[in-house]
């Protein structure tokens, strides 16, 4: 999560002004609140976060405390195949994440037989990784979500209309969960090769090899 800080400056022989800095980490927003009240002519000091939250210095110094052993910084990397011959998918999660001063890496997948084409296999992949942040118990953060499916994600911005209603469904269930999660999502499309991870997840799955690893990096 970043944070910004909005503040009242009064020179000597000045008017008041309101400024507003650049977003920036909690802890360099700390150590630029705290120069910024050195010098005296800074007053109505608030922070505000991606979310729209607007915190005193004192609220902000409690949630910092708070916010660093929650999930921070979340990435999300999916993808899905599917095996004409077989009719069975495979989907692929990855998960980076920082938490008390620590990153981690969530992987896994899993193998699908109801599904009916690999674009629904890559749907049924994205919705199990925000499952997967449910189960992080992540709640009300910005998120990035990155995946070689660029349609998918041009229909979640709301760019590109979804015609197969099949499709329609998975995209229903994924803002259902966004929205229950109070989650801020970013969608950036990538390409295959910046997203091996979750592709050579998809296919062990489809290989019936099920990952599932959670580690400190």
């Amino acid at each position: 999560m970043n944070y910004k800080i909005k503040w009242q400056y009064k020179g000597t022989n000045t008017e008041s002004i309101l400024l507003e800095s650049e977003w920036a980490s909690n802890s360099i927003i700390e150590s630029l609140m705290n120069d910024f009240l050195k010098t005296g002519r800074t007053v109505d000091l608030s922070i505000v976060d991606e979310m729209g939250n607007e915190w005193t210095k004192k609220e902000f110094l409690k949630l910092k405390n708070t916010t660093e052993k929650e999930p921070q910084n979340i990435v999300i990397y999916f993808d899905g195949g599917f095996d004409l011959q077989t009719g069975l998918s495979g989907i692929g999660m990855v998960i980076y994440y920082d938490k008390d001063g620590k990153s981690y890496r969530l992987r896994a997948n899993d193998q699908l037989s109801e599904l009916e084409s690999n674009n629904e296999a890559e749907y049924a992949a994205l919705y199990n990784a925000v499952m997967l942040l449910e189960d992080l118990n992540v709640k009300f953060i910005p998120c990035t979500i990155r995946g070689d499916s660029h349609g998918l994600l041009k229909q979640l911005t709301g760019e590109w209309p979804c015609l197969e209603q099949n499709l329609n469904r998975w995209l229903d269930r994924i803002e259902e969960k966004i929205n229950k999660l109070g989650l801020k999502p970013l969608y950036e499309p990538i390409t295959r090769k910046q997203n091996k991870e979750a592709d050579q997840l998809a296919s062990q799955a489809l290989k019936n090899t099920i990952v599932n690893s959670h580690i400190e990096l």
